[in-house]
C-alpha cells in the first residue's frame, strides 16, 4: 500500500511492546465505557475486530463470552496471546480491509480504536454487519475526530530509539461513522462523546492538555 495509512501495520508491530504501558489515555477512558456498553456478554459469541493486544477480547473471555479476535499486526497478537486468560481467545491474523473470513455467527462485534486507521468505513461497518446475527449488537469505539483539530493522531515513542513513530490515521468526522453503520443496514441505539476531565487528566497527565475537549466516541448499533 503506498496511502495516508501504509505504515499502520509496521508501527503497530513496534508499538505492542509498550502499548498497555505508555499511559494512552484513551485506553484509560475508553475502556469501563467499552465494557459498561457490552453489558453481561455470558454466553454470547463475540467478535473482536482489531483487537490489538487483546484487552477486550480477554475482558469478554474472563467474563463468559466464546470469544474471536482479529488483527493484522503480528506484534500486537503476540501482546494478546502473551495475557492471563488470552488461551481462552481464538485469535487470528487478519487485515480489516479485506472481507471476514466468517459467516453470520455473531452475537456482538466490538472495535476499539480502529477507525481512524481504515480507508474505507463503509466496507468496515458492513462486515460487521454481515457476521452479527439478527438481534445482535456492535460497539465501536475510535478516536474522536476533533482531535485531528489539535494536530494529534495515534503516536508512540519507540523505547528503543527514542522515536516518534505515528503509524498513519484517516481523519474521518462522527458523521462519517454515523452514516456508514446506517447505509451498513444498523440501527443506531447511541452515540456519545467523551471528554478528559481534571481528575482523569491528573490520573493519565497527557491527556492535560485536552481537558474539556473531545477525545472519544463510541457508537452503539443494533441489527
Amino acid at each position: 500500500m503506498t496511502d495516508a495509512i501504509s505504515s499502520v501495520q509496521t508501527g503497530y508491530d513496534r508499538w505492542a511492546e509498550v502499548y498497555d504501558h505508555d499511559g494512552n489515555p484513551l485506553q484509560g477512558l475508553e475502556a469501563p465505557v467499552m465494557h459498561a456498553a457490552m453489558g453481561d456478554v455470558r454466553g454470547l459469541r463475540a467478535l473482536d475486530l482489531g483487537c490489538g493486544t487483546g484487552r477486550h477480547s480477554v475482558w469478554l473471555a474472563n467474563c463468559g463470552a466464546s470469544v474471536t479476535a482479529v488483527d493484522f499486526s503480528e506484534g500486537m497478537l503476540a501482546e494478546a496471546r502473551r495475557k492471563p486468560g488470552a488461551e481462552a481467545v481464538t485469535f487470528i491474523a487478519h487485515d480489516l480491509h479485506t472481507p471476514l473470513p466468517f459467516t453470520t455467527e455473531f452475537d456482538l462485534v466490538v472495535s476499539g480504536l480502529v477507525l481512524e486507521h481504515l480507508r474505507d468505513l463503509g466496507a468496515f461497518f458492513a462486515e460487521a454487519r454481515r457476521v452479527l446475527k439478527p438481534g445482535g449488537r456492535a460497539i465501536i469505539s475510535a478516536m474522536h475526530p476533533a482531535m485531528f483539530l489539535r494536530g494529534t493522531q495515534a503516536r508512540f515513542t519507540d523505547p528503543h530509539s527514542g522515536e516518534l513513530v505515528v503509524p498513519g490515521s484517516v481523519p474521518h468526522s462522527v458523521a462519517a461513522f454515523v452514516m456508514a453503520a446506517i447505509r451498513a443496514g444498523f440501527t443506531l441505539s447511541n452515540v456519545q462523546e467523551f471528554a478528559s476531565g481534571a481528575e482523569f487528566a491528573r490520573r493519565y497527565p497527557r491527556a492535560a492538555k485536552y481537558v474539556d475537549w473531545p477525545i472519544l466516541v463510541v457508537l452503539v448499533l443494533t441489527v
